[in-house]
């Protein structure tokens, strides 16, 4: 079964549409480099030092700054990250560095993990479930998506226990809803319209002169 990704790391720019556009211009150019330079797993590697990078807040905080002009950020990167990366990723950052990018280097490798798994044909998936889903369970729902798809599912359990039961499956923006709590929502919600109904039609035949 494929391994569902990473937990998102912490973000130091806000949801900007016109940043991750840029994220993205810097995902694809990396993941096309890493192909044309030969560089297996370039995601590992870049997603180890972000795990690093993020163990240390207050260097994180200045990687990100506004303060800091571009000069002292490249010699952050030379002094402390390049000498520990391949010749690759150490490029890659210099380059963020240069042109003062470093603070999207989260969403970058979100962005970059993404269309890698879109190049590979492969679909992440939301399944919510009100109780944790056994690895049978959850092999069987990947096995029906992948047919459904016709691309190979990343199934992301999340567990929500106000479900009551059934399952919310989510890819993309398509939601496919068939929990227990909204099909007694559906239900109430259908025998109050007809408890309404039935009053007004009630109240047509009381005061209509047929109904005298």
């Amino acid at each position: 079964m494929a391994h569902a990704p990473k937990v998102a790391r912490p973000k130091h720019v806000l949801e900007d549409p016109s940043a991750r556009s840029i994220a993205m211009v810097y995902a694809v150019s990396f993941l096309d480099a890493a192909k044309s330079a030969g560089v297996e797993n370039p995601l590992e590697e870049l997603g180890e030092v972000l795990d690093a990078v993020h163990a240390q807040p207050e260097f994180c905080d200045l990687l990100s700054s506004a303060i800091l002009n571009l000069e002292t950020k490249q010699g952050l990167i030379e002094r402390t990250l390049k000498p520990r990366c391949s010749e690759f990723l150490g490029h890659f950052l210099t380059v963020l560095a240069k042109h003062d990018r470093l603070d999207l280097l989260s969403t970058i490798y979100d962005e970059a993990t993404q269309e890698f798994e879109r190049r590979s044909g492969q679909q992440r998936v939301l399944v919510r479930s009100a109780v944790t889903l056994s690895s049978e369970q959850l092999e069987s729902i990947r096995s029906q998506l992948k047919v459904a798809l016709s691309k190979d599912p990343i199934v992301i359990p999340q567990v929500e226990p106000a479900l009551l039961g059934g399952l919310i499956i989510q890819v993309q923006d398509t939601i496919f809803d068939g929990s227990v709590a909204t099909r007694l929502t559906n239900l109430k919600q259908r025998l109050r319209e007809r408890y309404v109904h039935e009053i007004q039609s009630g109240r047509n035949r009381f005061s209509s002169p047929e109904g005298n």
